[in-house]
């Protein structure tokens, strides 16, 4: 039915919970931000960028006509993209800033078709979702650095592990947050004409 740019198990698990069968091709792309690149326009961008890659990497397989889904996630604050922490101390550091106030979960999707004609066509839509932290201490930091959570997250943190103590209150998708916002993915495969809710999900 689907095939899912991304190596994360979260996003896996997600499509699965809507019952969306599907299989996993993960793609690199360079997710260094453009001078000057709002985090709305690079969210989209790079979701785009997968769902693109892994439609021209599956062009010559079995699999070559079913519809990419590509995702990203991103924490911003400040007009500021958040990656992911390179150590403990760039890790404390983000926790300090987000730390007793409200940032911004930025979440896109793109659907990637192959047309009757060869050609790509592209789809997106995009998620915003305010999040407030409480104060985080230097030990909490330093202790959930040593959980190993934040490393491959956005923003360093997870809501859905060990993050979610610092959360203090959220307007909009968890989803999202998590990394796939399932109302806009939604959306994109009905329009698509892929189903949900299929029990052999």
């Amino acid at each position: 039915m689907l095939c899912l740019g991304s190596a994360s198990p979260r996003r896996s698990a997600l499509l699965r919970q809507i019952g969306v069968p599907h299989c996993v091709h993960a793609v690199e792309v360079d997710e260094t931000p453009f001078a000057g690149e709002a985090p709305d326009d690079y969210v989209l961008r790079l979701a785009a960028a997968k769902a693109r890659a892994v439609l021209v990497a599956r062009a010559a397989g079995p699999a070559a006509a079913l519809p990419v889904l590509g995702a990203d996630t991103t924490v911003a604050i400040d007009g500021v993209v958040l990656g992911k922490p390179a150590d403990a101390a760039e890790s404390a550091a983000m926790l300090a800033r987000l730390g007793g106030r409200e940032h911004e979960v930025l979440s896109a999707v793109a659907l990637a078709v192959t047309d009757r004609a060869g050609g790509q066509r592209v789809t997106t839509r995009l998620s915003r979702t305010r999040v407030r932290f409480r104060a985080v201490t230097p030990a909490e930091a330093a202790a959930y650095w040593a959980t190993g959570e934040p490393r491959d997250k956005a923003g360093g943190y997870g809501i859905q592990g060990y993050g979610a103590v610092f959360v203090a209150s959220i307007a909009g998708s968890y989803s999202g947050v998590v990394g796939l916002p399932l109302a806009e993915t939604a959306e994109l495969l009905r329009d698509a004409g892929v189903p949900l809710w299929d029990g052999a999900a």
